[in-house]
């Protein structure tokens, strides 16, 4: 018995923010039924055929759900809806702009109708004020957010490498429908609440906002170096590099005399807190590369390891794959899809003696029958 059994999610999503949403969902043993437009469903689809001849971002973000193709514009697809939103706890979208009051599954109306639905809406921007109707896609939010400004080199900025609106938008509705889930078992209420991709972006630019904005210091591009700690990045040895992290001026102490072999560098003033070392960066990357120069990469995550000094090494995806970690941890599981079994992680978070769902990858509209078979729909539809 997973904690959300007996739950019914019913969402109206494409792309990445509500089906991370839901899919956490479907993995903790709720029973998600994602609608898609007949056709194509979802347009995360067609993004790629890497994963069995599917997408990698539909393989990642849609096992353990049901699918049935609706067409909501229609009368027909809407009494469908109808039924499918009276027998859910949870009511999830994210169309676009006015797209889910349109179709009849605005929070309002819903959550009028239903006493103890839970509706949660995602957007770019939120549902008011000047963007509220503008389309918002990953790339545009973490522009709009400020990330790309504190993101690349000191010559040109990036994009992160990964989709983290998304993930930050589809992270918060899904702690968000938890939240909704826990306070309905003390008030007997359903609820609606939005998440904006602006606002949760928004809120992980928080510690860059602080420093710049509030504490007067310019946040720099810094590559992979970090831009207000030091040492933190980067550092070449005799055949490669070494990421190496230093959180507090102990830990340099022990870099200085253990490492380094320098412990004379403890009381240079250049270097006696982190500002000051972030002051001289250079310097400080002189003094690291120098010591690791006749070192190989192996040789260096030794000696700091042994120092208790965190360091890592960059790995491929597919190093990330074959990682000895989660390897032994034994975190890799297989799923079915329509394209035979794939590879998937099982979800960060880990209970003794209980795991993760995860479900199939369906097919688009592989459940419609039976749904609408259950809905005693079947003949009509």
């Amino acid at each position: 018995m997973l904690p959300l059994s007996g739950i019914t999610v019913v969402t109206l999503e494409q792309a990445v923010a509500a089906p991370f949403a839901t899919r956490q969902l479907a993995d903790v043993g709720a029973r998600v039924i994602k609608v898609e437009r007949p056709g194509g469903g979802d347009f995360a689809r067609g993004y790629d055929t890497a994963v069995a001849g599917q997408s990698s971002y539909f393989a990642w973000l849609n096992r353990g759900k049901e699918s049935i193709q609706l067409d909501v514009k229609s009368e027909q697809g809407r009494r469908v809806m109808r039924e499918l939103v009276a027998r859910a706890d949870v009511f999830v979208q994210n169309l676009a702009p006015g797209a889910a009051e349109r179709a009849g599954c605005g929070a309002a109306e819903l959550t009028a109708r239903h006493r103890r639905l839970i509706c949660c809406s995602i957007s770019g921007y939120g549902p008011d004020g000047p963007y509220a109707s503008k389309k918002a896609y990953d790339l545009l939010v973490q522009c709009e957010a400020g990330l790309l400004s504190v993101t690349g080199t000191p010559e040109q900025p990036s994009k992160a490498g990964i989709s983290v609106a998304d993930i930050a938008a589809g992270m918060y509705a899904y702690s968000g429908v938890l939240t909704a889930l826990f306070e309905r078992e003390r008030s007997g209420h359903g609820s609606s609440f939005d998440v904006a991709m602006l606002d949760a972006l928004g809120e992980w630019m928080s510690q860059p906002y602080y420093y710049h904005v509030v504490g007067g210091h310019p946040v720099r591009r810094t590559g992979a170096r970090h831009a207000s700690i030091s040492p933190y990045g980067p550092y070449a040895a005799a055949d490669g590099q070494v990421f190496i992290g230093l959180q507090n001026d102990r830990e340099w102490a022990v870099l200085c005399e253990r490492v380094l072999r320098r412990p004379e560098l403890i009381a240079d003033s250049r270097f006696a807190t982190n500002p000051d070392r972030l002051a001289h960066d250079a310097d400080v990357t002189v003094i690291i590369e120098q010591a690791l120069a006749a070192l190989h990469c192996d040789q260096v995550t030794a000696l700091l390891d042994e120092a208790g000094i965190a360091s890592a090494r960059m790995r491929t995806p597919d190093q990330f794959a074959a990682h000895p970690q989660l390897a032994a941890r034994d975190r890799w599981r297989e799923v079915d899809s329509p394209g035979g079994r794939v590879r998937a992680l099982l979800p960060p978070v880990t209970v003794p003696g209980q795991e993760a769902a995860m479900g199939a990858i369906p097919a688009a509209g592989q459940h419609t029958a039976s749904i609408l078979a259950e809905l005693g729909l079947a003949a009509a539809e």
